[in-house]
């Protein structure tokens, strides 16, 4: 699990990467909370997400975004956090060219970033957002969402109420074939404190069903095709 330092349009960005041993792996970016609020790529379920990518053979990069730990910078409202994800995944791009797609995964805020990414890359094929801070941001930029992913939310969640979060994600337009799944964790809050091993096992059931599904559809669709 090295440390690697990536240059990013505000200065150093700090992460940990984890390279997979096949060099035609896909590629998994892990995006953490808040920055004001205590967000960073140590916590509990920025980790976990990042060693679940990582047992699945996936090439795997979390990182502090600027102004966090070593990252270089100061907070922008979400605009730079935005372009700090894009430079980190062209980054992982760049170490792994082979790749055969890229997946996302983002906490509350590194959720809200990790859906807009989405709408802007291509190449990814499909996310994990834990506990999209949907009454604090507008998400009506998925119009419609170009990929299929999995919404992990806490049904104690007191900061983003889940009846929230899935008023707000069930007016979200999807493309055709695409489809969002949710899971309620029972007496999960914000931070999944006490429950991320309940949030692990959904995360896991879903890739556990989705990845290969993806690699299946990569490999039929034709060459020059969007996703």
């Amino acid at each position: 699990m090295p440390d690697v330092i990536i240059p990013g349009p505000a200065g150093r960005l700090e992460g940990k990467y984890s390279p997979a041993k096949d060099p035609t792996a896909p590629i998994a970016l892990v995006l953490h909370a808040h920055p004001k609020g205590g967000g960073h790529m140590e916590a509990p379920v920025n980790v976990m997400m990042y060693d679940d990518y990582k047992e699945r053979g996936f090439s795997v990069l979390r990182f502090n975004f600027r102004g966090v730990g070593r990252s270089q910078g100061t907070y922008d409202q979400g605009l730079g956090e935005l372009s700090d994800a894009a430079t980190a995944l062209d980054w992982a791009q760049a170490h792994n060219p082979n790749a055969q797609f890229c997946w996302v995964a983002g906490h509350s805020f590194g959720a809200w970033i990790a859906m807009q990414l989405l709408m802007r890359r291509p190449e990814i094929a499909g996310f994990v957002a834990v506990a999209p801070p949907t009454n604090m941001y507008d998400f009506t930029f998925l119009a419609p969402c170009p990929a299929s992913g999995l919404i992990v939310h806490g049904d104690s969640d007191a900061i983003v109420p889940h009846d929230e979060m899935e008023r707000a994600m069930s007016k979200v337009r999807t493309q055709k074939g695409i489809t969002i799944s949710t899971d309620i964790i029972p007496g999960a809050g914000h931070l999944f404190s006490n429950h991320v091993e309940q949030l692990q096992a959904s995360a896991k059931a879903y890739l556990d069903k989705r990845i290969p599904q993806v690699v299946v559809e990569r490999r039929e669709q034709p060459a020059g095709s969007r996703r």
